[in-house]
């Protein structure tokens, strides 16, 4: 099993330092966040020997994000993914991920799903829409569970496939996953603090509420699994707050602990 952290786990440290603190920790992947790209990161990753994990633009999603700045115009959103997506391209991803927003414009969300999937295409990067768990929904996405991601791709009629992550449906039925396995094309693994006190809020996987062996065995994912880490830092016990370095130590050695959980 390849093991993974999405960039935004440590928040505060530039790209060449995640890469130096992931290849340390043991890390066989990076999940790369555009906004953290510099002029020479392309060949600093490739130095680094690290695979590209799921990748993130820096405007990820169709409609505005409440908590994120970026454009209000739905079609300059669009193009700023499309272009995440030619960038991030020679890092040659496992994918490239995007969120719906939320809000009532269906018709720009369809519009961009199709726009979106044609760039993934010519680029030859997969693309993949992450739903988002319902509680926090309204910051974020109109879609919250596999199947009503799948869904909407349908209505779209794009070519795009589905991201898994841990925090956002461990409480969905894992016959979804049964259902749209072959659409994943990304797995993002953290656990859920109890109580959880906002959105950003997650915690090292094994350190949360999450069952997570009945969800491995579901998902039977071979590519690399993905620790993406939010961490609202003026919280007591935030892992926003801590040393970087220490963070991806532990947070690889907590996916490892984690994965053992799966069946054989």
């Amino acid at each position: 099993m390849k093991l993974s952290i999405s960039q935004i786990t440590t928040v505060t440290q530039g790209f060449v330092d995640d890469l130096d603190a992931y290849a340390a920790a043991g890390a066989d992947a990076i999940g790369i966040w555009e906004s953290k790209l510099e002029e020479d990161s392309l060949e600093r990753f490739y130095a680094s020997r690290l695979e590209a994990a799921v990748a993130v633009p820096a405007v990820p999603s169709i409609l505005p994000l409440p908590l994120m700045d970026g454009p209000a115009d739905p079609g300059e959103r669009v193009e700023a993914i499309c272009a995440g997506i030619r960038r991030l391209a020679p890092f040659g991803p496992a994918c490239v991920l995007f969120l719906t927003g939320p809000g009532d414009d269906r018709a720009a969300i369809l519009e961009g799903i199709r726009a979106i999937a044609d760039e993934g295409r010519a680029q030859g990067v997969p693309v993949a829409l992450e739903p988002i768990q319902r509680e926090y929904a309204q910051f974020w996405t109109t879609v919250s569970s596999l199947d009503e991601a799948a869904a909407l791709v349908d209505e779209a009629g794009a070519d795009c496939g589905l991201l898994y992550d841990t925090w956002h449906l461990w409480r969905e039925p894992l016959e979804q996953i049964d259902r749209h396995r072959e659409r994943i094309r990304g797995v993002h693994l953290a656990d859920w603090r109890e109580p959880t006190r906002n959105t950003n809020d997650r915690v090292l996987p094994g350190d949360g509420v999450i069952d997570f062996g009945p969800i491995l065995d579901a998902l039977r994912w071979d590519g690399p699994f993905d620790l993406e880490i939010f961490s609202d830092s003026e919280l007591p016990g935030s892992l926003w707050q801590e040393e970087p370095r220490e963070v991806a130590a532990r947070g690889i050695e907590a996916l490892r602990r984690t994965l053992s959980t799966a069946s054989a």
